[in-house]
């Protein structure tokens, strides 16, 4: 047998997150503040709260992060599934953010481990939206076809990079002598680009929207958050004001309420300005600064059933969901599982299952917070033909169903 030593998809999973973590400390340092809080927050809630591991150690907590980036196309999305493929990262489920309630004109998936063990390990999720150029209410038929060839010129990834992503991938490891250089180059591949930015073109891509700028208005991609987890996320909030760091005006998501927690809650800190270089029409190169990316922080509860999620979304659409909510949930685990209203592992209240996954609306919510104006949409009908179907098919990689795993995990 060979003695070379091989590190498998966890292994390289949690490298690259701790690497992704590193990187972009260094590009943006309130970030670096916000994982010192939350790690703050977090031992002193363990310390206090004798079931506060009930939904993931401290450890798992601790070590835990999501990331956000966005593409233009499907053929860039393909490229990053077969990337994420070699991290053990799955895409799971399909999100439209066109029909929130302040439209994003993106449709999304996440990449995530789908396995239980997987999860306990290293549960990295990137939640990765593309670009809805098919959309006529966003993009007429010249701007789509611009867009469409700027995307088209571009190369996010090193095709070498790709290629040993989907060995890997297929054999599950990877010798440990090349990990570091591996994991190195993929991390490098979603820093923050420094060349010259098309100014006219990036100001026309935003009065369409300042995601679309973000998306298809540079030469690359880049992380746009990468999110902690916390326990309390109400006094995290607290803290960040505290240390001066100006919030968004809300917590997204479920309301904090007396009984357990459900579902996902979510905020950051507000875009801050960081600066670039812009090109003009004349070809001169001047110092310029954007507000595209934000410090978000999460809470995570118990993942909801199909027939808990229409009750949260009933509550959800009230005027004060916070007033009514006990008119729609129970106070204990044990109501809830007798309900059928939440996930726990053998049905047993005491084995509650964490919602790994992600809510549209707070998505949504967290995107609009930041942008200084909506998306610019024009009537008409939506004949775009997105769906999640469409999207699996567009990027070769099955797309699976969230509540399928929590069954498969609660069974």
């Amino acid at each position: 047998m060979s003695g070379v030593k091989r590190l498998v998809t966890w292994q390289l999973r949690e490298r690259f997150a701790a690497g992704l973590s590193a990187m972009y400390a260094g590009e943006v340092p309130a970030y670096g503040t916000l994982v010192e809080v939350s790690g703050q927050v977090n031992a002193e809630y363990v310390a206090r709260h004798r079931s506060a591991e009930r939904l993931g150690s401290l450890a798992r907590v601790t070590a835990e992060r999501h990331g956000a980036i966005r593409v233009g196309s499907p053929a860039e999305l393909a490229a990053i599934a077969d990337l994420f493929a070699a991290f053990g990262m799955r895409p799971v489920g399909y999100y439209d953010l066109r029909r929130a309630r302040t439209p994003i004109p993106v449709v999304s998936t996440a990449f995530r481990p789908i396995d239980t063990n997987e999860l306990a390990r290293n549960p990295f999720r990137v939640f990765t939206s593309m670009l809805a150029t098919r959309d006529a209410r966003y993009f007429d038929p010249d701007l789509r076809g611009r867009v469409e060839t700027f995307i088209a010129r571009r190369e996010l990834f090193d095709p070498a990079l790709l290629g040993r992503a989907r060995l890997i991938a297929a054999e599950g490891a990877c010798d440990a002598e090349e990990a570091d250089a591996f994991v190195a180059a993929a991390v490098g591949a979603f820093a923050l680009s420094r060349e010259p930015i098309n100014k006219a073109w990036y100001d026309e891509l935003s009065r369409v929207c300042a995601v679309a700028a973000d998306i298809a208005g540079v030469g690359s991609t880049h992380l746009n958050h990468l999110t902690p987890r916390v326990l309390d996320i109400d006094e995290l909030y607290q803290r960040m004001t505290g240390r001066g760091i100006t919030m968004i005006d809300a917590i997204q998501g479920p309301p904090r309420t007396d009984g357990p927690a459900v579902l996902l809650r979510q905020t950051s800190f507000r875009a801050l300005a960081e600066s670039c270089l812009f090109r003009g029409r004349d070809g001169t190169v001047s110092a310029g600064s954007l507000r595209g990316r934000v410090g978000e922080v999460e809470a995570r509860g118990v993942a909801l059933t199909p027939r808990g999620r229409g009750r949260y979304d009933a509550a959800m659409a009230t005027e004060e969901p916070a007033e009514v909510w006990s008119d729609y949930f129970p106070p204990t685990d044990t109501e809830m599982a007798a309900e059928g209203l939440a996930y726990y592992r053998g049905g047993d209240p005491a084995a509650p299952i964490v919602y790994e996954d992600f809510l549209p609306a707070s998505a949504a919510g967290i995107f609009r917070s930041n942008l200084d104006r909506d998306a610019r949409a024009a009537d008409g009908d939506d004949d775009s033909g997105y769906s999640a179907e469409w999207l699996a098919g567009s990027i070769g990689h099955h797309i699976h169903d969230p509540y399928l795993l929590y069954e498969e995990a609660s069974a």
